[in-house]
C-alpha cells in the first residue's frame, strides 16, 4: 500500500502498517523537490516548534497523547526519548526527534521509500498525508480530483472560547434584526470600551509573515488588526456593526458588538465571529479579555492566518477518515482540516489502523466520540461544510458525560480517565 508524505501523520501511518506486516510505500519529495518551510530532507521534521504540547491528560494535547501511545504512536515514542525541559510541555529536540523516527522507519523491513513527488493518486489503497504544504502539482491533482471548491490554501481562523468562561450578565444571546433565533451571544461594547480595545489592538504584537505565506488574504477574510488599521470606524461598520442589535437592558443599540457563535451542537465552544488574525497568543489573551464578558475568557483555539492546504472534510471524508467517493484512499494530517502536530499524527494513526484494515478485508472503524481523538475525527467529518475551518484538540469537543463534577481539573480529570478507559477497550477490537 502507499502512503504519500512523510511528516508526522504519513510516518505514523507507515509505521502502523508495517508493524501489522504489510509492505508499506512511503513516499516522500524531499529532498528532490523542498518546500519554503523545511530545511532538511529527514521525516516527520518539525519546522514551527519543537513541542508537542502539555504533558498532563488534564491538557487538550496531554490527553490525545496519551491515547496516542496506547494505540503505539511513534511520533510520541520519539519524543520522549528526545524530550527536553519544558516546563509543563512535551518539547524535544528536533533534530534528535527527527533522525530516531527517519532511522526506525528506513530501518524497517516493511517500508520501502521512495524519494520522488507524486503528482497523482497511485493504484491500491493509499494514505494521503501531503500537510499543508502539499505541492502545486499534486494540489492541481486534488484541485480535479475532488472538485476544486473541496480544496483551500489558506487558514482564516478566528479564536473559539470555551462556552463557560464567558460571563453571560455582560452579554445577551439574539439575532441581529431579530431575525432566526437566539443565535448569537452578544458582547456590547460602549464607546469607551471600545476605543480602549480597539487602542490596544493596534498596539498589539503579531506573527511576522514568511515570505511563501505574503498574498493570502481575501477581501473577506482580512485580519481584524489590519481592517483596524484602516480607520477607527472600520471595524463598527465591519465585524463588530452594532446595526439591528438592541441590548435587552438599555433598550438601546450598543456603540459596538462582538458577536460570539456556537462552534458544536452542544454549545460548549463558541467561535469569535469575524476575528481572525495574526496576533501573537499572549497578545490575543490581553486584547481579546477586554471585550465585555470575555475577560476571564479562555481559548480553546486562537485564531490564525497562515499558508495552509486542507480539505473541506465534513463532505469528503467518512469519520474513518476514507475518502468518500473512493474509499480505498485515505486523508491524514493537517490536509483533513486538524490543527497541530499531535492532531496530525493521531489522525495518521487512525489512518493507518484503517488501512491495514481495508487490506483485510475488514470494515474501517474510529474510535468513541468521548476520545480525544474521536472527537477531532467527529468534528473535522460532521462540521457545517459551508464554513469549515480547522480545528485543534480541545475539551470542548468532548461530551461531558453523564457526571456533573463541580471544579474544571474534576471535569477534565474524570473525562480523561474516561478516554483512556474507552481507547484501551477500542484498541483490542480495532487493532486485531
Amino acid at each position: 500500500m502507499n502512503i504519500i508524505g512523510a511528516g508526522l501523520a504519513g510516518v505514523e501511518s507507515a509505521w502502523k502498517v508495517a508493524q501489522s506486516g504489510y509492505t508499506a510505500r512511503l513516499f516522500e519529495m524531499r529532498p528532490v523537490k523542498t518546500t519554503p518551510a523545511h530545511t532538511t530532507d529527514m521525516f516527520a521534521e518539525l519546522v514551527c516548534s519543537n513541542t508537542l504540547g502539555g504533558r498532563q491528560v488534564t491538557t487538550p494535547k496531554g490527553l490525545l497523547k496519551a491515547e496516542m501511545a496506547v494505540l503505539g504512536s511513534i511520533v510520541v515514542e520519539s519524543a520522549i526519548k528526545n524530550q527536553v525541559p519544558a516546563g509543563g510541555a512535551l518539547a524535544v529536540d528536533r533534530k534528535g526527534f527527527s533522525e530516531y523516527i527517519t532511522e526506525k522507519l528506513r530501518s524497517h523491513p516493511n517500508i520501502e521509500v521512495v524519494r520522488e513527488e507524486v503528482k497523482e493518486l497511485p493504484q491500491g489503497v493509499t494514505v494521503v498525508a501531503t500537510g499543508p504544504l502539499t505541492s502545486q502539482a499534486f494540489s492541481d491533482y486534488l484541485q480535479n480530483y475532488l472538485g476544486e471548491s473541496h480544496l483551500y490554501f489558506y487558514d482564516a481562523i478566528s479564536p473559539i472560547i470555551y462556552a463557560d468562561s464567558v460571563d453571560e450578565s455582560k452579554c445577551f444571546w439574539a439575532s441581529r434584526y431579530q431575525k432566526g433565533g437566539k443565535d448569537y451571544l452578544n458582547c456590547p461594547m460602549t464607546e469607551e470600551e471600545y476605543e480602549r480595545f480597539y487602542t490596544a489592538l493596534l498596539e498589539a504584537d503579531r506573527v511576522p509573515l514568511r515570505e511563501f505565506e505574503r498574498g493570502i488574504y481575501f477581501e473577506a477574510c482580512m485580519p481584524i488588526e489590519e481592517l483596524a488599521r484602516r480607520g477607527k470606524q472600520t471595524l463598527v461598520f465591519g465585524p463588530l456593526k452594532p446595526v439591528g442589535i438592541i441590548d435587552p437592558r438599555t433598550g438601546r443599540m450598543p456603540f459596538a458588538v462582538v458577536q460570539l457563535r456556537k462552534e458544536n451542537a452542544e454549545g460548549t465552544l463558541l467561535n469569535m465571529v469575524g476575528f481572525q488574525t495574526r496576533l501573537k497568543y499572549p497578545e490575543q489573551r490581553r486584547v481579546f479579555r477586554l471585550i465585555p464578558g470575555l475577560e476571564r475568557a479562555e481559548f480553546a483555539r486562537y485564531g490564525s492566518m497562515h499558508r495552509n492546504t486542507f480539505i473541506n472534510s465534513p463532505k469528503l471524508l467518512l469519520r474513518t477518515l476514507q475518502l468518500r467517493k473512493n474509499q480505498s484512499v485515505l486523508f491524514a494530517g493537517q490536509i483533513t482540516g486538524v490543527e497541530g502536530y499531535a492532531e496530525s499524527a493521531g489522525t495518521g494513526i487512525i489512518a493507518g489502523i484503517n488501512a491495514v484494515r481495508i487490506l483485510k478485508g475488514l470494515k474501517a472503524v474510529y474510535p468513541p466520540e468521548t476520545t480525544m481523538l474521536g472527537a477531532l475525527l467527529k468534528y473535522i467529518t460532521t462540521a457545517d461544510p459551508s464554513g469549515f475551518q480547522p480545528m485543534n484538540a480541545n475539551f470542548g469537543l468532548l461530551t461531558p458525560g453523564g457526571k456533573r463534577l463541580k471544579g474544571k481539573l474534576r471535569r477534565r480529570l474524570y473525562m480523561a480517565s474516561r478516554a483512556l478507559r474507552e481507547v484501551k477497550e477500542w484498541s483490542k477490537k480495532a487493532l486485531h
